[in-house]
């Protein structure tokens, strides 16, 4: 899968920036201990000194990656068109079919450092719950609008949901996982 980086034009060329979207693709095809500092200067074009003046350590680059997706994952969800609640639960579920039938899928990058990174005190689990923290309740919110009575509950079966959707979309057939997201919220969300 090729990750798009979508970031302003003053910043596109830095060296900060050509380290950052590197290290995206290098750290999602290959994983993140498996990829080393040397390879990612190398890569981006920049020298030893000029990576460390942005990121201090290994960690401090994971947790920008991370916070890089995340941004992402949060403007795309912005930017859906504006519609009821139960539809727009649908439209941020049916994001994970168009992520993992794009192409070289290798599962969800959260949880693929969450499995890397086990300490949850960890700087690179802070990040990976705070995405988490804010998708459910994303998913929450808009439940609670919808009138769920046990809107916790529910936003926490759709992420269990959704994490289960993107590691089988790798592990099985991407291509059976849009309809599986059709009916697996069709279903949670009807018998509520």
């Amino acid at each position: 899968m090729k990750i798009k980086i979508s970031h302003s034009q003053p910043e596109a060329g830095s060296p900060r920036r050509r380290l950052l979207d590197t290290a995206t693709q290098l750290f999602y095809e290959g994983g993140i201990h498996a990829v080393g500092i040397d390879r990612i200067i190398a890569e981006a074009g920049v020298a030893k000194a000029t990576f460390y003046n942005h990121f201090p350590s290994k960690d401090d680059l994971v947790v920008a990656y991370l916070e890089e997706i995340d941004r992402l994952g949060r403007a795309a969800v912005a930017a859906l068109p504006k519609q009821p609640p139960r539809k727009m639960i649908s439209a941020i579920m049916g994001r994970i079919s168009e992520a993992v039938t794009a192409g070289g899928w290798r599962g969800c990058p959260f949880l693929n450092a969450a499995a890397e990174y086990p300490d949850p005190a960890s700087p690179v689990r802070r990040a990976i719950n705070a995405r988490r923290v804010w998708y459910h309740d994303s998913l929450q919110n808009l439940l609670e609008k919808d009138g769920d009575p046990a809107p916790s509950v529910t936003a926490a079966l759709l992420v269990a949901l959704s994490d289960g959707l993107l590691e089988s979309a790798y592990l099985d057939d991407a291509d059976s996982v849009p309809a599986l997201v059709r009916e697996s919220v069709t279903r949670l969300l009807d018998r509520r």
